[in-house]
């Protein structure tokens, strides 16, 4: 009999693979790195993550003081200055008065902000997602970004994580620590579970972006 027992981390990989996948694929993000896009769009992205980010690092503050969430919690991962910054530099410096968050945001919010308040493992999941997949694909993305459209830092801020010295090694103690959690099994199933939901919610915030890109290039093809 085997009895190997599969870490937390890894279990979790495992399981929602097939989510991150399907989100990685999204039309958008496969067209936005193919040359497919426009800067506008790119810019939208981020106009749309900055809602995301935000309350994201609003419940990492709450968070910081629980003995269970707090290991996770760390300034070295904050994206809000760099999204910040590479919308001004993209749109200007009245960006905030312009972004308005899609439906498929405003409810990618919601749920962040309601698992935020009271449950540190939908917390955890929800800074898992986000941060653990900026810190792998991620780069590869700036990089691809940085080349397309002819920017050196300026623009893609969001991917440079310059308080992070060593991504791998920061990831491998990211997973070591969600191996130590104290969840019991019921309670790591619903850490899975609200991973797959937030897969699912940022695969919705790009299908909106992706729509909403090509009837814009309809409504200009018409006029």
């Amino acid at each position: 009999m085997d009895t190997t027992v599969i870490p937390f981390s890894e279990l979790l990989r495992k399981r929602t693979r097939r989510s991150h996948g399907s989100a990685a694929g999204n039309d958008f993000m496969h067209d936005l790195l193919g040359g497919a896009c426009d800067v506008a769009d790119y810019a939208a992205l981020l106009g749309q993550y900055s809602f995301v980010y935000d309350a994201l690092e609003r419940a990492a503050a709450r968070m910081a003081d629980h003995p269970v969430a707090a290991p996770f919690v760390t300034a070295q991962l904050t994206r809000m200055p760099a999204i910040r910054a590479d919308l001004e530099y993209l749109i200007g410096p009245d960006w905030s008065e312009l972004v308005c968050p899609s439906p498929a945001t405003t409810a990618y919010v919601r749920r962040l902000n309601e698992v935020a308040a009271e449950w540190p493992g939908g917390f955890v999941a929800h800074h898992y997602t986000r941060y653990l997949g900026d810190l792998s694909g991620g780069q590869a993305i700036g990089r691809v970004l940085a080349d397309q459209f002819g920017f050196d830092t300026n623009g893609v801020l969001f991917y440079i994580f310059d308080q992070v010295a060593d991504p791998t090694a920061f990831r491998d103690t990211y997973r070591a620590q969600l191996d130590a959690a104290p969840w019991d099994d019921d309670e790591r199933e619903r850490v899975i579970a609200e991973v797959e939901l937030a897969y699912a919610l940022n695969s919705g915030l790009l299908a909106e972006l992706d729509v909403a890109r090509r009837t814009d290039g309809d409504a200009a093809v018409i006029a």
